[in-house]
């Protein structure tokens, strides 16, 4: 699988509760419909009392494709057109970050977790 990971900031002047709420409730479902897309998801920015460094941007947004062939075939479709127009409502293009990348997961607990609450459910029918 292949990846996309953009790291955004919202415009200027977008209170936090309009821009999760417009990057969640109305981009989201755009993004949703690119074609060969198999994994979306959106990292909203929280804040944790006592911390003192301040986050480089509002949030991450993962793309996950089978493959570079589905990834560059979906950039080519009306779909992801429209997702990458409506960026210009809430985005601040001047400070996002983009990555394309391949996963190597050097520990999954979440994964190792699941497989055992499973094999309990199994045992105990």
């Amino acid at each position: 699988m292949v990846k996309i990971i953009y790291c955004i900031t919202k415009k200027p002047g977008m209170s936090d509760e309009e821009f999760f709420r417009y990057w969640k409730d109305v981009h989201g479902p755009i993004g949703a419909r690119i074609p060969h897309l198999r994994k979306l998801v959106q990292s909203h920015r929280v804040r944790a009392s006592g911390d003192k460094r301040r986050t480089d941007y509002d949030g991450v947004a993962e793309l996950w494709f089978d493959d570079m062939q589905a990834l560059l075939a979906s950039r080519q479709s009306p779909e992801w057109k429209q997702s990458s127009d409506d960026e210009a409502n809430f985005i601040d293009h001047n400070k996002v970050a983009y990555l394309l990348c391949e996963e190597h997961i050097i520990v999954d607990k979440m994964k190792e977790s699941e497989t055992s609450r499973s094999r309990v459910k199994r045992g105990s029918a």
